[in-house]
């Protein structure tokens, strides 16, 4: 899930480098935590939070398939 987030997330934005995330494994549930340069923040959130909610979708998707709720905190 981790790495599935960091491909999406470094083809959105303009310093790739300056992505950071890490994944908080739960019993029932993982929370992945995504840091990204301030001028890249809107970028990853879109417009209305389009861009954040598509990712939520593919990770709550894949979180199905494992039998895991999955939570994408987008945090500054």
């Amino acid at each position: 899930m981790k790495q599935l987030v960091e491909f999406i997330v470094k083809s959105l934005v303009d310093k790739p480098e300056k992505v950071q995330v890490d994944e908080v494994e739960g019993e029932k549930t993982t929370v992945i935590e995504l840091r990204v340069d301030q001028a890249d923040l809107g970028k990853v959130i879109g417009k209305q939070g389009r861009t954040a909610r598509a990712i939520r979708t593919i990770l709550g998707a894949s979180g199905v398939k494992r039998g895991k709720r999955v939570v994408l905190e987008i945090l500054e």
